[in-house]
């Protein structure tokens, strides 16, 4: 019980500073919506035809699961602001489960990523994106372990970083690569072999590709924007998640001891 009331502080405490930064929020929705509606827009305008799928809509459902994904992950960076202000070493000498604490951001930052999502979505609606009630159901899962996901990533990389400086200027080389290697802009089903091994290393994939298949599931564009199939990416996910989580804490809560 102790856990679970640690975990739903942190996670409030971080929806809570979320809503009170404009500025964050304004960054947070714009970015998607201009990638949507400029490279979704252009590229079907160009492409579209010849893909034989239809590239706003493809585009829309990587952003989407981007936006899930990176959103989660850069919360996390809020942990170095609390070390910074020593909040951090206050909550671990705390009695509570650190891995419940860690959670507990994840959780925070995944409805931070939820927030945005139904901006995107929202814009979607107006792009003349095909969205129904029931695709937005069947999805709702899918973003929700796209947001667990990307707050673990986050956590394995807040272990390697001494500082939120260190973070903000290293966060971007780690995530632009994968907006490709992802297939959140560009199909990736038939890529060089350096790339294709790159791209089978990029945890944004694997999100990306289990919401697409959620997405097009039945539908005769699939075989051309899903790579693998559901059950490979929920087990790679699974383990990712399992790995970056526990090796991410035990990495971070290290650098506390020793700080």
């Amino acid at each position: 019980m102790r856990d679970l009331n640690a975990i739903a502080t942190i996670a409030y405490r971080d929806v809570l500073k979320f809503l009170r930064d404009p500025s964050r929020i304004i960054g947070a929705i714009i970015f998607p919506l201009v990638f949507v509606g400029v490279l979704g827009g252009s590229f079907q305008a160009n492409l579209g035809k010849t893909a034989g799928f239809n590239f706003l809509t493809f585009i829309f459902t990587g952003v989407l699961l981007q936006t899930m994904f990176q959103s989660s992950s850069l919360g996390i960076v809020s942990l170095l602001e609390d070390r910074d202000n020593d909040f951090s070493q206050e909550i671990f000498i705390s009695p509570i489960s650190r891995y419940a604490i860690i959670f507990g951001k994840i959780v925070g930052e995944s409805v931070v990523a939820l927030f945005q999502g139904i901006a995107v979505i929202a814009f979607g609606l107006v792009a003349g994106v095909p969205l129904t009630v029931a695709s937005l159901v069947a999805l709702t899962p899918a973003l929700i372990i796209a947001c667990l996901l990307g707050g673990a990533f986050g956590v394995i990389c807040l272990s390697l970083f001494s500082s939120q400086r260190a973070a903000n200027q290293l966060f971007p080389m780690v995530f632009l690569p994968q907006f490709f290697l992802a297939g959140v802009f560009n199909p990736i089903r038939k890529l060089p072999l350096p790339l294709d091994i790159l791209s089978h290393l990029a945890p944004m994939r694997y999100a990306v590709d289990l919401g697409r298949a959620v997405f097009y599931a039945g539908k005769p564009e699939y075989p051309l924007v899903v790579s693998d199939t559901p059950f490979l990416n929920l087990a790679v996910i699974a383990a990712m998640f399992a790995v970056f989580l526990v090796a991410g804490t035990t990495l971070f809560v290290r650098n506390e001891r020793n700080k």
